[in-house]
């Protein structure tokens, strides 16, 4: 029986792996962190003297839905980026940069958000950890903002 189970399981999650490439982990570890802020969220609540409320629960699990659709919007922009350079004949095929970048940035808000629930909760961080998460996520996006635009051989 279990493996009836396990079988389709693997078959499917191997397929949007594969599917994913660069993306896998980044989206892999933004659902984790999704799931262990939410639950951390909830734990904090009642150190935060917030009621746990139906309205703000599905709030937050519609916030969660919307950056799995920032990734996409960066996906779509990948798939956009690589439609225009082979209309205009670059033989270059990108991999999902923007979707990635998106992804690991917000991975990054959510670690800090995580953090932050179990400073809350009562938990001691170490000294370091707090502003090790905060300074990888600045230099994420001081790399995604030295990007410059559109690469010269576009600009024509």
């Amino acid at each position: 029986m279990m493996e009836k189970i396990k079988a389709p399981f693997i078959v499917v999650f191997s397929a949007l792996m594969s599917w994913l490439g660069i993306l896998a982990v980044p989206v892999l570890l933004l659902v984790t962190c999704n799931v262990i802020d939410y639950l951390t969220g909830l734990a904090a609540a009642p150190y935060r003297g917030e009621a746990h409320t139906s309205y703000k629960g599905i709030r937050g699990i519609i916030k969660k839905v919307c950056m799995w659709l920032l990734v996409g919007v960066g996906s779509m922009m990948d798939i956009m980026i690589n439609y225009a350079a082979e209309y205009i004949g670059l033989n270059m095929v990108l991999p999902f940069i923007v979707a990635t970048v998106v992804a690991v940035w917000l991975v990054f808000n959510e670690l800090i958000s995580i953090l932050e629930n179990m400073v809350d909760i009562g938990v001691d961080l170490p000294p370091f950890l707090f502003p090790l998460v905060k300074n990888i996520k600045t230099s994420v996006e001081k790399v995604a903002e030295s990007v410059e635009g559109i690469p010269e051989e576009l600009e024509e």
